[in-house]
């Protein structure tokens, strides 16, 4: 790399955050540490980091609070790490905006690529500039924005991406496998209850299919989801 990618690692567990550092330096990427979550949130304003390696038990502030106070002011890729695999820590994370997250004990190699395949979409994002509307829906990944009868709605970037996915391929029924590893940028090892999660929360905010009668997100069971233009 001519200019090293930043990474912030946020983990108060010394051990971890030094492995982790260890293997992402390998890799040529840049790499600071932050042991609880005040210093994670003072780094990231001062660091400015590409990518943020987020634990989520930490103290002073916890990886929830930092993860809602950077997406505040900026869409900087999220990863969360949690000790509990509970379908609720998950989904919080998710909704608060984070891009993806690894449950304690993680593979350290499994990490590493996780953080590649992120900010290789992030890297694709930024050469995109592309916008699609549909009836009163327009979604525009140049600034990464979505708007719904010219209001704007806020949509953590994923759900963003998700939605724009199925828009640019109306009609086709897509598995959940193929939209995670279209959109997440690798395999997931199964754990499809992201994709759920993101189609629920992206059809909280756009309202009933009676609101938008000429498309809606359909479930089509026992496959995956299409985005239904009639």
């Amino acid at each position: 790399m001519s200019t090293k990618q930043r990474i912030l690692i946020a983990d108060d567990d010394a051990n971890i955050a030094e492995l982790v550092a260890l293997y992402l330096t390998k890799e040529g990427y840049d790499t600071q540490k932050a042991k609880d979550g005040r210093e994670a949130l003072s780094l990231f304003r001062s660091y400015s980091p590409d990518l943020i390696i987020l634990d989520i038990m930490m103290p002073e502030m916890d990886g929830y609070e930092v993860c809602r106070e950077v997406r505040k002011t900026s869409r900087t890729p999220i990863i969360m790490l949690t000790a509990k695999g509970e379908t609720f820590d998950k989904v919080l994370g998710l909704e608060l905006g984070a891009d993806d997250y690894m449950v304690k004990p993680f593979d350290t190699k499994e990490l590493v690529a996780r953080v590649k395949a992120v900010l290789r979409r992030l890297d694709a994002k930024e050469e995109t500039g592309k916008k699609i509307i549909l009836e009163k829906l327009a979604i525009n990944m140049a600034n990464y924005s979505v708007s719904y009868q010219d209001d704007n709605i806020e949509m953590p970037p994923k759900e963003l991406e998700l939605l724009y996915y199925l828009a640019s391929h109306p009609n086709q029924v897509f598995t959940r496998e193929q939209l995670l590893n279209q959109i997440w940028g690798y395999e997931y090892y199964g754990d499809t209850r992201t994709v759920d999660v993101h189609i629920k929360r992206i059809r909280e905010k756009l309202g009933s299919d009676e609101e938008h009668p000429s498309w809606s997100i359909k479930t089509v069971w026992g496959v995956g989801y299409k985005l239904e233009v009639k």
